[in-house]
């Protein structure tokens, strides 16, 4: 059998493989606190990470912290927040989601989601304003190491040119399909979601794919079918 015609879940585990030895194994540290996470998050939709980067930190400069920020003025908040897309939506978000955490717990803090099972973590931030499923396993598998697996473009991307997921499949519902082909482990989930974000940043670029670089080649849809014979369509 050609190895790209192979089951998706050997091919899957493939893929986690040639990736660990492409960009070496990495270690789950968390990079934020769990607040940081969650609102620079909901920040980052649709805009590149020195917007975001830019917005938070003005954020919190001109409004002190989190009370501050449920607090302030939309229209002020919308402004400070400028820098990423669709501030006029995200403010009202920002300040909703701070109340209700503020509401159910007393106090503007989300390390209690450790303590919680995954469904229920999940469940929980997936009914917060502007929060999704990207945004929820972000959070639990970066700072509370839950074995769950965010799918940006970047990851959903590579998947689909792979063959790991089907051509149909949204990115919500590759979140449950990827999950299910991989050990139900945080670090190895964590290595497999930022292997393929550099991945798709780097080779499987979304113009013009370096396929010639590409450790995947072998046993990847879109290289062996479209451009091996010929058929560029992404460049």
């Amino acid at each position: 059998m050609d190895a790209h015609k192979l089951p998706k879940e050997d091919k899957t585990l493939m893929t986690h493989e040639l990736l660990n030895e492409a960009y070496k194994r990495l270690t789950l540290d968390s990079r934020r606190d769990p607040m940081h996470e969650l609102i620079s998050t909901m920040l980052s939709h649709r805009t590149n990470h020195a917007d975001e980067e830019k917005a938070y930190y003005t954020m919190l400069e001109r409004f002190g912290d989190w009370e501050g920020v449920m607090n302030a003025d939309v229209d002020e908040l919308a402004d400070a927040v400028q820098t990423t897309r669709y501030p006029l939506q995200k403010a009202p978000q920002i300040q909703q989601t701070l109340r209700i955490i503020k509401e159910e717990r007393g106090e503007i803090n989300i390390n209690f989601l450790k303590d919680m099972p995954v469904e229920e973590a999940m469940d929980w931030l997936t009914k917060l304003p502007g929060v999704g499923l990207k945004t929820a396993t972000l959070l639990l598998l970066f700072n509370f190491k839950k074995p769950v697996l965010p799918v940006d473009t970047h990851v959903f991307r590579v998947s689909q040119r792979v063959g790991l997921i089907g051509a149909k499949v949204t990115a919500n519902k590759a979140h449950d399909l990827l999950l299910r082909m991989l050990p139900p482990d945080a670090v190895e989930l964590f290595n497999f979601h930022k292997h393929l974000f550099w991945h798709g940043q780097r080779i499987c670029t979304f113009f013009s794919p370096k396929c010639g670089e590409c450790v995947l080649n072998s046993i990847c849809n879109y290289y062996q079918d479209v451009r091996e014979k010929g058929i560029d369509l992404a460049a």
